[in-house]
């Protein structure tokens, strides 16, 4: 009788210490992708173990991700011969210029819990070729514009409610390593990966992403700085020094190995992302008169002209430009989707555009330097036949109106 009241003891305090609102180390399932190698075929339904398939969700007409063979590279889809940085096989994911793009999800066996900290990293690369058709057309095109990995956080499968990460246009053949802290603003039970295009975007591309060998997501300390740094992994050039930014290199050391019988020695170089990076980097020099440039990650509450707390820092940004440069004159244009009613499209991009101007003249920007115009749904960028069309079509631009 002691025995079991001992160990019914014994698991309280256990399961005490294991409290569900206790932050710990977040594993993910099978982060290196492995599988069957299969290329994804249209009307075929697939999921990859431990993963599942957000484009049978969101574009039901599009083929799933790839499951590439990273062993027998005689064995290739689409012209790929890349091997894998760790097991047999790695993903694939690809963006389309016909605005849908490849994404999977998975649910969390323990959740990121809000205010902590967590590291995290992957091993990106992308392919010299990648030939794959393209929706209705009997044309193959290559699909190797330089891609980003964005990672969501969410409440349900395939759900995007928090970005987490994004990481630089990936444009390289070898497979580098990114790290990211993550701090998640709340609790997040699934997590979303996605190829996307690279931003500002103009019009949607044609491209893909490699990777491989993701981490579980590791509980660190808010204050340890552990910002997104790349581990690059080149050849040696004989006689050749390497130069980079300052602040961009943060230690160097030499990595030997042998490939079959060959000797190879290998720089490996950290890079840490300059902090003063900026969203919309607006440099004078390349601005002209008559330009249009759209504010990215600028958001307001659904239907409203009121502007979330996460479009501050990019707010801030053009104010800081203004500020610096006096003599510059700006129009703020709002634009909509295809909303239905025309009269509610152009009040409502009126207003948002009307928030901006006001936000920027409230921090100290002269009134007769900002004007601002609502356009309604009449100068689309894409279509608005697909989900991604619309959410472009629903943005803020900046038009240069007078310069010097």
């Amino acid at each position: 009788m002691k025995r079991k009241t001992y160990l019914l003891l014994f698991f309280f305090l256990f399961g005490m210490f294991l409290s569900p609102n206790q932050a710990q180390d977040v594993k993910l399932v099978n982060g290196g992708f492995e599988d069957k190698p299969r290329f994804g075929k249209k009307d075929e339904y697939f999921n990859i173990k431990g993963w599942y398939d957000c484009g049978a969700l969101d574009f039901k007409w599009e083929s799933p991700p790839d499951i590439h063979q990273g062993v027998n590279r005689d064995t290739s889809f689409w012209g790929n011969t890349q091997g894998s940085n760790q097991g047999k096989t790695y993903l694939g994911m690809v963006v389309r210029e016909s605005e849908s793009y490849e994404s999977l999800s998975q649910r969390l066996a323990m959740p990121l819990r809000a205010g902590k900290c967590y590291s995290f990293s992957v091993f990106l690369s992308r392919s010299p070729s990648y030939i794959s058709g393209v929706a209705n057309s009997d044309k193959e095109k290559n699909f190797t514009e330089p891609t980003v990995l964005r990672v969501w956080g969410g409440e349900g499968l395939c759900d995007e409610k928090e970005l987490l990460l994004e990481s630089p246009p990936i444009d390289h053949s070898e497979w580098r390593e990114y790290s990211f802290k993550i701090e998640p603003s709340r609790d997040y039970r699934h997590i979303r990966i996605e190829a996307f295009w690279k931003t500002p975007l103009l019009f949607p591309y044609n491209g893909h992403i490699l990777v491989d060998n993701a981490s579980d997501f590791k509980l660190i300390p808010c204050e340890e700085n552990v910002e997104l740094y790349v581990a690059n992994k080149v050849e040696r050039a004989p006689k050749k020094v390497r130069k980079m930014p300052a602040h961009k290199a943060k230690k160097k050391k030499e990595v030997v190995f042998e490939r079959g019988k060959k000797e190879v020695k290998i720089d490996t170089i950290v890079y840490t992302k300059p902090k003063s990076e900026k969203i919309l980097s607006l440099d004078r020099n390349k601005l002209k008169k008559g330009e249009n440039i759209r504010i990215d990650k600028l958001y307001f509450e659904a239907d409203t002209s009121s502007i979330n707390v996460e479009s501050f820092e990019v707010l801030n940004e053009v104010f800081d430009f203004l500020n610096q440069n006096e003599d510059i004159i700006i129009e703020i244009q709002g634009h909509t989707n295809n909303i239905p009613s025309d009269e509610y499209c152009d009040k409502l991009s009126t207003a948002r555009a009307k928030a901006v101007a006001n936000y920027l003249v409230s921090k100290g920007i002269q009134e007769e330097r900002i004007m601002y115009k609502g356009w309604g749904k009449r100068r689309p960028m894409t279509t608005n036949r697909t989900a991604m069309g619309r959410k472009m079509n629903q943005r803020v631009e900046i038009k240069i109106i007078s310069i010097g």
